[in-house]
């Protein structure tokens, strides 16, 4: 099967199995898009490529295989630093956008990662000033609502079709962020697989994923320090049949992370996923799960 674009917006793109024969498996990428609206270059005290730092650059072509094994990916055109995709809409920055009252406790939003950031990567500010209510809400109709609104279509599309769907959230983390990590087998781990701590999806299903990035050769960890966010929770839910798991890649692996460019090791990871990805595009409850269903 061959890709081809089923559906463009400002937002997302969704690449498609030609022959439309979709399987049970979704795979997304939020936070891949490096389209800068002219707003934001405006708006940033940054230069484009500072606010570069905070894309998973190129995840979408690592995972670029699915349409290929019957599965959809979904990818953002529009980058996190303008709109995050995995935040919910409620994760409004009183520090960031005029008019919004604190709401409690959350992390998130302290640090400056709410669904419009106020910072990227390292606690960099991306603006001077602050932006009206109006400008948020543009952007989550323009942005956010677009590609939640095809994700559950491709999930609710998938579990009409096979009873259950499964999700795989695509992601790349900082190499840095992995310094602190438990080592697996003496190696620092190359993949974080998250599930929420086993409440996203079926232990079956974060097995079999692990299964296919072990026997690939990566070193895979899980939870720690990466368990999973809004779209495992949002999506993540086993009892309906719906099952979601949140995959983070090193960076250092297939990026120049400086220039935020494919580095040298891109093509050979590029090469080493594919099997991954199209075991993944395949993976089946056991048939004792479909039986306890």
């Amino acid at each position: 099967m061959t890709a081809q674009i089923h559906s463009i917006s400002d937002s997302f793109r969704v690449e498609s199995p030609r022959d439309g024969a979709q399987g049970a498996v979704v795979f997304s990428s939020p936070h891949s898009g490096r389209a800068y609206p002219e707003d934001l270059l405006r708006a940033s005290r940054l230069s484009a490529h500072d606010l570069r730092r905070s894309e998973d650059a190129h995840v979408e072509q690592l995972f670029a295989d699915a349409p290929d094994h019957g599965a959809p990916l979904i990818h953002a055109m529009v980058p996190r630093a303008y709109v995050d995709l995995n935040r919910g809409p409620e994760e409004l920055d009183p520090a960031l956008i005029q008019g919004v009252r604190p709401a409690g406790l959350n992390p998130r939003l302290a640090a400056g990662l709410g669904v419009i950031p106020r910072v990227v990567a390292e606690g960099v500010a991306i603006y001077t000033g602050k932006l009206t209510q109006a400008e948020a809400q543009d952007r989550l109709r323009r942005c956010w609502r677009p590609y939640h609104a095809a994700l559950q279509d491709l999930c609710e599309s998938a579990r009409a079709r096979h009873g259950h769907a499964i999700l795989i959230d695509c992601h790349s983390m900082p190499s840095d962020a992995l310094r602190a990590a438990p080592r697996v087998k003496g190696r620092r781990p190359e993949v974080i697989l998250g599930d929420r701590f086993g409440v996203s999806c079926a232990p079956w299903a974060i097995e079999q994923v692990e299964a296919a990035f072990r026997e690939a050769g990566f070193a895979v960890a899980r939870n720690s320090p990466f368990a999973g966010g809004y779209i495992t929770q949002r999506y993540g839910r086993p009892g309906r049949g719906v099952h979601a798991v949140q995959i983070e890649i090193d960076r250092g692996l297939y990026l120049d992370e400086a220039r935020v460019a494919p580095g040298p090791g891109f093509e050979a990871v590029r090469t080493a996923l594919r099997p991954v990805v199209a075991a993944m595009a395949a993976l089946e409850p056991p048939a004792s799960a479909l039986a306890a269903e």
